[in-house]
């Protein structure tokens, strides 16, 4: 199988990072979506490297703390090759059990050098907030962000999932690199505020669940696509998942197919192409434990999507009829 090269794109203007345009989620190697597979994880990052997928996505809080092993495990001894990005702020203990969001700076912290730690490198490349701690101040949280970067324990900071305003709070303290949100055709409300003011700053915006967490697949549907017990997508803190909402999902879902076909490619490239289309300050982080679902989403770099092919597919997806709340508790988004 021969794969279009891996373009590269720079994420944020004041402190700038280059990354592989299409990055690797590797929270679902280790937790969340099914049995977690730490060969196939690995199997699947050995290949990414080789495809030139080099920006690497994980967090503290994804097994916990397992996924920063695999991950640190899997690119020893090809370390110069990555982009390597962690999370910290979902503060969980090594049961499983979820703390709280925390970004108290002693715990910023503590927290980076844990991530060192068990990824078994002396710095990340980018290290986010991975939710905002309403009860500190941001400017508190990202000043001992700061401390990182002049440390040299950290090169680039992030946010995760913050507000317009919150962002820009966080950039006065010192300059943000990029903005890790969700982002699909099925998730566009970021384009009202948020979108306009990291552009406006010169922040970059990495795209989680660019593919709809599968939904934009064509491969879940209303009896399957679960991957076992341990496959949260089928609880009910993902409401597009569940009953009525699925059905209306999945029939907009059928009209990406038919212009994917029209393309003559999948239905998850064709979606990951639209993302990619959104403008050159976009690297989306499709997640998967499987060589097989990253070489075909490796594949939307080859997807090439003209004007009329875009406005077909915000006519098929518009945004007012996905149905269903993206999480089922939205009080952890920073609003």
């Amino acid at each position: 199988m021969t794969h279009t090269p891996i373009a590269q794109r720079t994420l944020g203007t004041a402190s700038p990072l280059t990354v592989s345009s299409l990055g690797l989620g590797c929270m679902g190697m280790s937790e969340f979506y099914g049995t977690p597979d730490e060969q196939g994880g690995t199997d699947t990052i050995h290949r990414a490297l080789d495809l030139g997928v080099t920006f690497l996505d994980t967090a503290d809080m994804y097994g916990p703390f397992t996924n920063e092993q695999l991950v640190g495990k899997a690119v020893a001894g090809r370390r110069d090759e990555v982009q390597l990005a962690t999370k910290f702020g979902n503060e969980r203990l090594p049961d499983g059990t979820m703390v709280g969001i925390n970004g108290r700076p002693d715990y910023v912290r503590s927290a980076c050098d844990a991530s060192l730690q068990r990824l078994g490198v002396d710095h990340v490349d980018l290290y986010y907030q991975h939710r905002v701690d309403r009860t500190v101040p941001i400017e508190e949280t990202v000043g001992a962000m700061a401390e990182l970067v002049r440390a040299g324990k950290v090169r680039h900071l992030g946010l995760s999932e913050a507000s317009a305003a919150t962002i820009r709070r966080a950039h006065g303290v010192h300059p943000i690199t990029a903005l890790q949100t969700e982002y699909s055709l099925f998730t566009r409300d970021l384009e009202d505020e948020v979108l306009p003011t990291i552009r406006e700053l010169g922040i970059g915006l990495v795209p989680y669940s660019p593919l709809g967490r599968g939904l934009l697949t064509g491969a879940i549907t209303r009896s399957d696509g679960a991957d076992g017990e341990a496959d949260r997508r089928r609880s009910a803190y993902f409401p597009r998942f569940q009953g009525e909402a699925l059905s209306a999902n999945l029939a907009l879902v059928d009209k990406v197919r038919e212009i994917a076909a029209e393309k003559g490619c999948t239905p998850g490239q064709l979606a990951l192409a639209w993302v990619l289309a959104q403008g050159d300050d976009v690297a989306p982080i499709p997640g998967t434990k499987r060589v097989a679902y990253l070489e075909e989403n490796v594949g939307a770099a080859a997807v090439e999507l003209t004007a009329d092919d875009l406005s077909a597919l915000e006519q098929a997806v518009p945004r007012e009829a996905v149905a269903g709340e993206r999480y089922g508790d939205m009080s952890h988004i920073d609003g």
